[in-house]
């Protein structure tokens, strides 16, 4: 059976914004008088690396690749699903800036809660803020892991655990329409869209997945999971 705690390298798979759930009804209200919803277009810049944090940003529906800019030269750190938050590195006082720049993959809609909102329920409700430390602790393992899988694996365990991962933990099913063009799989993949359209082609050759167009489907889960582990 694959092990999903070993499949986290394209995203962080627990629903964050679960943490709202500690929080008291008066919190909650607050949180509901300081926020608003946003509908961004595929491919909008939901936050800017560099600009002002002055709110957390919370994923209603959609996906959003959270990527690090430097010049020319970008790397994808996750995708962030439904339920996840992006911003939390920007709530300390002494860094109110967003460290990366996060755009729509799809159509997404956002809540934008104000900063001051976060901290002042950091400071009032100790649960909360533990749950918010636990969070950035999964970013921050998912994104060791996501490092080394590009700097060590091979493009055929690159491929089988960035598949894996979607499957697992975004659509959490083998069969999913992906939302990707094969150019941006190897973005996150980090791998050249020649090399993902062969490695594709050569896991449908030896029944790994099966690929209609968009629609893929994971035929053998174990199959994946072995050349992810040696790959």
């Amino acid at each position: 059976m694959v092990d999903r705690k070993k499949i986290n390298s394209c995203t962080v798979y627990k629903k964050q914004c679960e943490c709202f759930e500690l929080l008291t009804e008066k919190q909650r209200e607050l949180v509901e008088e300081n926020q608003v919803v946003v509908e961004y277009k595929k491919g909008e810049v939901i936050a800017r690396q560099g600009a002002f944090a002055s709110h957390i940003i919370v994923i209603e529906k959609g996906l959003a690749k959270v990527m690090y800019e430097d010049g020319d030269n970008n790397i994808i750190l996750r995708i962030s699903t439904p339920g996840s938050l992006i911003g939390l590195s920007s709530i300390s006082e002494s860094n109110r800036l967003f460290g990366y720049t996060a755009k729509a993959y799809i159509n997404t809609i956002v809540r934008q809660i104000d900063t001051s909102v976060f901290i002042k329920l950091i400071e009032e409700n100790s649960k909360f803020g533990l749950q918010l430390i636990k969070i950035l602790s999964e970013i921050s393992h998912q994104k060791n892991e996501r490092f080394f899988g590009l700097t060590h694996r091979q493009s055929f365990g690159k491929l089988a655990d960035l598949l894996l991962c979607m499957s697992l933990n975004i659509f959490k099913d083998n069969k999913f329409e992906l939302p990707l063009s094969r150019k941006q799989l190897g973005e996150l993949a980090g791998m050249s869209t020649e090399s993902v359209i062969r490695t594709l082609k050569s896991f449908q050759e030896d029944k790994l997945v099966e690929i209609n167009g968009k629609t893929i489907e994971i035929i053998d889960n174990e199959g994946l999971m072995k050349i992810f582990e040696t790959g």
